[in-house]
């Protein structure tokens, strides 16, 4: 059976001097690197997938089906592996 992981950059807070935003898609690779070693899936595929609004709190984040995209839309990189579960 196929399955996906999805690896989202964090949301970054609002520090004084410097706007909120997501965390570097780096992190997100660094952390699918992670899970892939430690529980040892068989991985299919990996993509980059980007998606409008994830942190928003009037979506669902990755899983959700429909995903609203505005003018003011903000889009993420994320980081989706495909993987066999056992």
């Amino acid at each position: 059976m196929i399955a996906y992981r999805d690896f989202v950059p964090e949301a970054v807070p609002r520090l004084p001097g410097r706007p909120a935003g997501p965390a570097s898609f780096d992190s997100a690779v660094a952390a699918a690197n992670r899970w892939i070693q430690s529980e040892r899936v068989d991985v299919l595929g990996v993509e980059t997938v980007v998606l409008p609004n994830i942190h928003s709190p009037f979506e669902m984040g990755t899983g959700d089906a429909d995903l609203t995209a505005t003018e003011s839309s903000r889009w993420f990189q994320v980081v989706r592996v495909w993987y066999e579960k056992r």
